[in-house]
This record gives C-alpha cells, sequence and structure tokens, in this order.
C-alpha cells in the first residue's frame, strides 16, 4: 500500500512537470515579433518582392549589350558552301579556281569560332517596360507591407481569444467550485429530509453541465494556444499563459476616415503608374528602334586552328509598319485594365470608409455593453449572495439558487466576451486607418 501511495506520488509529481514545462508565458508584443519574423504569408509576400525585383533587373538588358560566343563545325561538298569556306579561312590559290574543282569539289571543312554582340541604342518601348516593372518592384513591397499589417491584426485578435479562453476557464472553475459547494449542502439537506431526491438530481446535473463546458473551455485555450503558434511559425505547440483581458482605450488615437496613403491603396496607385508606363510602351512600340550589332570570326580547316580573321560591325535601324492591329489592340486592352483598376481603387476606398464608420458605431456599442454587463455581474453576485444565505435558512429551492449561480456565471462570461469583442473591434480599427509607407 505504501509503494502504491508512493509510486501515485511520483507519477503526480511527474505529470505537474511536464505540464508546467508544457505552459510558457506569452506577451502579446513578443508573439508580434514572432510572427512579424517568421510567419510563412510573410516570407511568402517577401519573396514575391525579391521575384519582382528580379524581374526589374531582367530589363537591365535595355542599356547593356548581349554577347555570344560560338565555336560551330561544318563539312560540305556544295560547290557554293565549300568555295566559302575557303574564302573565309582566307586559302584559296589559283587551283581553286578549275573548273572540275569549282563544280565537284571534295569534302571541305570549316571550323569557326565566333564573337557577336548586339548594343542596344533606340528603343523606347522597352525603356517604359522597365519603367513598369520598376513600379512592379513597388506594388509587391506595399503588399507585403499590407500583409504585415494584416497579420498584426490576426495575432491581436488570437492572442485576444486566447485571453477570453483563459477567462473563460476561470469563470467556469469558480462557477465549478460555488455548485459543488452546492450540491454538498443540498445533499447534506436530503439526508436531513429537508429536501427531495429531485434537488440533488437537479444541482448534480449543473454540476455535469458545468464540467462538461469547463473541459470545452479547456480545449479552446489549447486551440488558440495551437492558432497563434502557427501564426507565430513555430513547430512547438505549447499551452500559452497570457497576461489578463483588459479594457484598453485608445480609439481616441484613431482617425474616422481612411487614410489615402495605406499601403494596399499604394499598392493598387503604383499598380495604376506601372499600367500607365506599359500603355506609353505600347504607344512607343509603333516608333523605329535602332541598335549596333558586330561579331569577330575565326576560321580554319583545322579544329580550333584560328588561321583567319573577320570583323563585321554595323548599325540596323528598323521600323515596324503594320503588325496586323495586334499592337493597336494591345493598346487599347492595357487602356482598359489601368481604366478597371482606377475604378477598383475608388470602390475599395469607399468600401473601407464604410467598413470603418460600421467599426466605430460597433465599438460605442460594445463599450455601452461593458457598463451594461458590469453592473448585471454585481447585481448577479449580490442576487446569488441573498439566495444562498436564504438557502441556508430554507427559505429558497435548490433550483431557484442554481439558477442564480447560472445567472451569474452567464454575465460574467458575457461580460469577458463584450470585453474580447470590444479589443478586437480596436484591433481591427487600426488595422483600417494604418498609415505606412516602404
Amino acid at each position: 500500500m505504501k509503494k502504491e501511495l508512493l509510486w501515485l506520488l511520483v507519477f503526480s509529481i511527474i505529470v505537474k512537470t511536464v505540464s508546467a514545462q508544457d505552459t510558457l508565458a506569452l506577451k502579446l508584443q513578443d508573439a508580434l515579433d514572432a510572427t512579424i519574423k517568421s510567419n510563412t504569408e510573410i516570407l511568402l509576400a517577401i519573396l514575391d518582392q525579391e521575384k519582382a525585383a528580379a524581374k526589374y533587373n531582367q530589363t537591365n538588358a535595355v542599356f547593356l549589350p548581349q554577347v555570344n560566343l560560338s565555336y560551330t563545325v561544318m563539312v560540305t561538298n556544295n560547290p557554293l558552301n565549300a568555295f566559302g569556306f575557303k574564302l573565309q579561312q582566307q586559302s584559296i590559290t589559283p587551283s581553286d579556281f578549275n573548273p572540275q574543282v569549282l563544280n565537284n569539289p571534295s569534302a571541305t571543312q570549316n571550323y569557326m569560332t565566333k564573337v557577336e554582340f548586339i548594343q542596344p541604342l533606340v528603343n523606347l518601348d522597352m525603356i517604359y517596360q522597365r519603367k513598369a516593372a520598376g513600379q512592379q518592384v513597388d506594388v509587391y513591397a506595399y503588399k507585403t507591407r499590407r500583409t504585415r499589417e494584416y497579420l498584426t491584426f490576426e495575432v491581436q485578435k488570437a492572442y485576444a481569444q486566447l485571453q477570453f479562453s483563459h477567462q473563460a476557464v476561470i469563470v467556469l472553475t469558480e462557477a465549478q467550485r460555488t455548485v459543488n459547494s452546492i450540491l454538498e449542502a443540498t445533499k447534506n439537506r436530503f439526508e436531513k429530509g429537508f429536501l427531495q431526491k429531485s434537488d440533488v438530481l437537479l444541482a448534480q446535473v449543473q454540476v455535469a453541465t458545468i464540467e462538461n463546458n469547463l473541459a470545452e473551455a479547456k480545449s479552446n485555450v489549447r486551440n488558440a494556444s495551437d492558432y497563434i503558434s502557427f501564426m507565430m511559425g513555430s513547430k512547438s505547440q505549447p499551452l500559452y499563459s497570457v497576461e489578463p483581458l483588459t479594457k484598453v482605450d485608445q480609439a481616441y488615437k484613431i482617425e474616422s476616415k481612411v487614410p489615402e496613403n495605406r499601403a494596399d491603396f499604394k499598392a493598387m496607385e503604383s499598380a495604376l503608374s506601372a499600367q500607365e508606363r506599359m500603355i506609353h510602351s505600347g504607344k512607343m512600340s509603333f516608333l523605329p528602334k535602332l541598335n549596333a550589332f558586330g561579331n569577330y570570326m575565326f576560321n580554319d580547316k583545322t579544329a580550333f586552328g584560328f588561321g583567319s580573321n573577320a570583323y563585321l560591325v554595323g548599325a540596323q535601324f528598323s521600323w515596324k509598319l503594320f503588325s496586323g492591329t495586334s499592337q493597336h489592340y494591345k493598346v487599347a486592352e492595357q487602356t482598359i485594365e489601368h481604366s478597371r483598376i482606377e475604378k477598383q481603387l475608388d470602390y475599395q476606398k469607399e468600401q473601407s470608409q464604410l467598413e470603418l464608420n460600421k467599426m466605430f458605431r460597433q465599438l460605442q456599442d460594445t463599450e455601452v455593453a461593458l457598463q451594461q454587463t458590469a453592473v448585471a455581474v454585481n447585481q448577479a453576485s449580490e442576487a446569488l449572495r441573498i439566495l444562498q444565505n436564504r438557502f441556508e435558512q430554507g427559505l429558497v429551492s435548490t433550483n431557484d439558487l442554481l439558477q442564480s449561480q447560472t445567472t451569474l456565471s452567464e454575465q460574467k462570461l458575457r461580460q469577458t466576451e463584450t470585453l474580447f469583442k470590444y479589443q478586437t473591434t480596436l484591433a481591427y480599427l487600426q488595422f483600417l486607418t494604418t498609415t505606412s509607407e516602404k
């Protein structure tokens, strides 16, 4: 028996130690910092930004030359090509002009090493495409910033959800202690013949209900902790302990109008600028282009020989006069897209302002509800205290006392839920009115 008690004690210590090790204190700022650093959505947004920057760097070709090196081996008995090979090799002799040799040459080989370059000079359409690519980098930079702002709101909401879940556990644990004491008192009075069996059964049902609600609240704590770990990009999933849920009034700092320089608006404005550059590029494609080119060649009849060399340089002026109207309608398509983005931006601003107005009204309603629930909790606490005294005197029934306790628990949970709604509404208002630059 002593050994069993000893093992039970050791097991209890181990369970408590593991539970304590699995619980970590977490502050909101720490959760925000970890999310900004490691969240997958932010990392993907940064990769999109880097991809846009890489595309922009590709447009350096508008100014830089293209250089190619090639080594070509050819063999032929075609009269024209065979004679041409010898000319390139600078190896023509009088015997090569023999009609028999000219008309029926033997297999002739040519090994050619060639370095060629193309230097863009005037390509106005490509210059505007480069500017459009630069604007796309700005678009993704603003998208990355807005992603950070959104995830900041999400973490604030998740943290408040965790605070609410912990508070619900506290309320239900307190209710469990109260109901258990009512059950014990009811059993004692039943055994003395003052109450009926139905009173005991009612108290037992209430105890079971509270236990089920408490188990669900504890699961909500675990779920909220897991979600915060996911947001922070953490592989471990500890149970977080957090600061109590309290009212932090910052509404006076929030503007009543949606800011023009919000990151998502700036992203769309950059997209508009990029589209304007593409329209200019399409129009400039109707203009002529000027490019320089050149090559330097080595030709020899033996492999890796460099017996003959020659160069060729020049400039090309080209003008595409007609492309089957494809370029015309491409410009028309880009113009329509520009109008679509412009209207989408106006719509998004109007929608955001409506949402902001709605959230301000919701915040005011929640403030009123906080005052009402505070009064309701005090009144329910006082009512339960009075009924407990009267229950001990046998003046009220068990059912009345249990209903009073249920009312108190409901009011406390409602108060906590209202506070959660207030904090998340405030966080959403901050998200709607965040001003940001790249």
